[in-house]
C-alpha cells in the first residue's frame, strides 16, 4: 500500500509539472485574415518596467508634494541577466537622467514614447492586423506605428517611434526597429539609448489572453553588448474594451512653456 501511495504521488507530481508544458505546446493561435497567428486585441502589461526595467525598491517620487501618490512601487527586473550592460560614460549619463527625471523625462513632456517603451507603459495599446499590414495604436499620447510587412525599407529620417519592418517566424511576429531619434528614454529611471538604437521585437500568442513580448536591444554607443527584456502582455477582456484618449500635451504646457510667460 505504501509503494502504491508513493507511486500515486509521483504520478500526480509529474502531471502537475507536465500539464502546463503540454498546454503550451498544444495551443495554436487563431488565424487572422492574413493566415498568420491573430494577435489582434487590446493588450496591457502588468509590471513596473516603465518605472525601472531593473530590480528596484520602493522610493519617493521626484516631487515630495505628491506624497505617496507619486511614489515608485517596488518591481522585479524584466532584463535578462538582471542588469543593463552600460558603457562607463553612458552609465554616468543614465545617473544624470535619473537626477533630472522630473523635468527631463520625455514622458513628462508628453513626447512620443519610442520603442520598446511604448509597449510597457501603464496604458493599453491595440494591435490591428490585416493582410496589408499590422497597426499598433497606443493610448499614451495617441502614439502609433505601422509595421511594414513587405520588402524591408530603410528609415527616411530618424523619428521618435522609428521605422518598423516585420516578418513572421512561425506564429511569432518579429519586428526590426531602426531609425530612432535617440531622444526617447527606456523608463522613468533614466535608462536611455542613442540614435544608433536597434531593437528586435518578438510577439508570440501563448494562449487566448496572453502575448509573450521580447525585445533585444543593441546600441554600441551606449551598451557593451546587446541585451534583452521579456514580459507577458495581458488582453483586456472587459465588455466593450476600447482605447480611450490620453492626449497629454495640454498637461505638459506649463512644464514646457511656463518659463516663457510674461511676468
Amino acid at each position: 500500500m505504501k509503494v502504491r501511495c508513493i507511486s500515486l504521488i509521483t504520478g500526480g507530481a509529474w502531471l502537475l509539472f507536465t500539464l502546463p508544458a503540454l498546454h503550451a505546446q498544444a495551443y495554436r493561435a487563431p488565424r487572422g485574415a492574413d493566415g498568420h497567428a491573430d494577435l489582434s486585441g487590446i493588450w496591457q502589461p502588468l509590471n513596473t518596467a516603465n518605472w525601472d526595467l531593473a530590480d528596484h525598491s520602493p522610493q519617493a517620487g521626484p516631487m515630495w508634494q505628491t506624497g505617496a501618490i507619486g511614489a515608485e512601487p517596488a518591481g522585479q527586473s524584466v532584463v535578462e541577466g538582471g542588469a543593463i550592460p552600460y558603457l562607463p560614460a553612458a552609465l554616468e549619463e543614465k545617473k544624470n537622467n535619473f537626477a533630472s527625471r522630473r523635468t527631463n523625462d520625455p514622458e513628462a513632456k508628453c513626447y512620443m514614447p519610442g520603442i520598446p517603451r511604448a509597449n510597457y507603459m501603464p496604458y493599453p495599446f491595440q494591435i490591428v492586423q490585416s493582410p496589408r499590414g499590422i497597426l499598433f495604436v497606443y493610448e499614451y499620447a495617441s502614439a502609433n506605428r505601422l509595421i511594414n510587412m513587405g520588402k524591408p525599407v530603410e528609415p527616411v529620417s530618424d523619428t521618435w517611434m522609428g521605422t518598423s519592418n516585420g516578418h513572421w517566424e512561425g506564429d511569432t511576429l518579429v519586428i526590426d526597429v531602426t531609425g530612432s531619434n535617440g531622444l526617447a528614454w527606456l523608463d522613468r529611471a533614466g535608462d536611455f539609448a542613442s540614435e544608433r538604437l536597434h531593437v528586435v521585437e518578438r510577439f508570440s500568442r501563448t494562449d487566448r489572453d496572453h502575448l509573450q513580448y521580447e525585445a533585444t536591444i543593441e546600441d554600441p554607443s551606449v551598451f557593451s553588448r546587446p541585451w534583452k527584456i521579456s514580459m507577458p502582455l495581458y488582453r483586456r477582456v472587459e465588455k466593450d474594451a476600447q482605447l480611450l484618449e490620453f492626449k497629454c500635451v495640454e498637461f505638459a504646457e506649463e512644464l514646457l512653456y511656463g518659463q516663457y510667460k510674461k511676468k
